[in-house]
């Protein structure tokens, strides 16, 4: 596991507060157009994902990139998680990574 460059747990909230920074999401997909994906993230805010994403793209997908603003992520790595997907679980671990207990996740 590379930890030069880590990615922080984000969601829809914290995603502008790391504007500028590597960050990982996942999403709940509502569409795709011309290289950018819409999503929704864990707790309900959209998201714009702009790159390549795979086809096909499952209905959850985590995106880990730099985060170019305060509802968008330019994405380099694209994994599907499927079609069922626990959103508020990752949205606690994303509170947690983010708050007194960040010195837990990388």
């Amino acid at each position: 596991m590379d930890t030069s460059n880590p990615a922080v747990f984000v969601n829809g909230e914290l995603l502008r507060m790391h504007v500028g920074k590597r960050v990982r999401a996942v999403i709940q997909v509502l569409s795709s157009v011309a290289g950018t994906v819409t999503g929704k993230s864990t707790d309900g805010q959209q998201i714009f994902v702009k790159g390549h994403p795979p086809a096909p793209l499952s209905t959850f997908v985590e995106v880990i990139g730099i985060a170019d603003g305060n509802q968008s992520i330019r994405a380099d790595i694209w994994t599907n998680f499927g079609d069922v997907f626990d959103t508020q679980g990752y949205n606690q671990i994303c509170q947690l990574a983010n708050g007194e207990y960040k010195h837990l996740f990388i």
